[in-house]
């Protein structure tokens, strides 16, 4: 679906600006809401495991926002090398305060599989950039679907919704995939963070419910 590279629009950069701005902008309230709230009445653990995942959020959305919205062309390599990287650390920060809230031995292995391997493929980005371009695109989903090993704890032990919530992200994730690698679809950039955005708000309303009612 590459195609033949072609110049991006002044629409459709304002479309990819819009989106890294509600990106940011939620980001930016959303989680120090959240560990406002819940600080007090979780346990240091599940604080600790909100804060990183809180992180990981912010991390993503400013990272993808300076690569693709900055002109500096000169800056253009080194930055995508983390937004790239930054995708791994956002996918197992999301895991990690589900594994915490859960607390089983299963869900603490799962989440040292993860970091693992999210740390390993974002090191691999910013060493090998370009060569890795492809391998990071094919890792990122079934490190974001190995959530599923962690659906049906989740299921056991909490509400129905954030099952769905989390399974729904991971769709909503999956179909932007598509359009992050149609470069030649006029508003790629733009579907693909809108999906990105879209799948965020809903893991970010799994795990802000899990928190609460664990």
């Amino acid at each position: 679906m590459k195609g033949i590279a072609r110049e991006i629009s002044a629409n459709e950069r304002m479309a990819d600006a819009i989106v890294h701005g509600v990106g940011i902008g939620s980001s930016l309230i959303a989680v120090p809401l959240l560990l406002a709230i819940a600080i007090p009445r979780v346990s240091m653990g599940t604080g600790i495991s909100l804060a990183i995942y809180g992180v990981a959020i912010i991390t993503l959305f400013t990272v993808s926002a300076a690569y693709h919205l900055v002109p500096h062309l000169d800056w253009k390599p080194v930055l995508k090398r983390f937004d790239q990287a930054a995708i791994f650390i956002k996918i197992a920060g999301t895991y990690t305060p589900l594994a915490v809230i859960l607390g089983s031995i299963f869900a603490y292995a799962v989440l040292a599989v993860v970091w693992v391997a999210a740390l390993a493929g974002a090191i691999a980005k910013l060493a090998l950039g370009p060569r890795f371009e492809r391998i990071s695109v094919a890792l990122y989903l079934p490190l974001g679907w190995a959530s599923l090993l962690l659906v049906w704890p989740i299921f056991a032990t909490l509400p129905l919704a954030i099952s769905i919530l989390i399974v729904t992200g991971g769709i909503i994730y999956t179909v932007g995939v598509v359009f992050h690698m149609w470069e030649s679809l006029a508003f790629q950039n733009a579907i693909w963070h809108a999906c990105v955005l879209v799948a965020s708000a809903c893991h970010f309303a799994a795990v802000s419910g899990a928190a609460f009612v664990a």
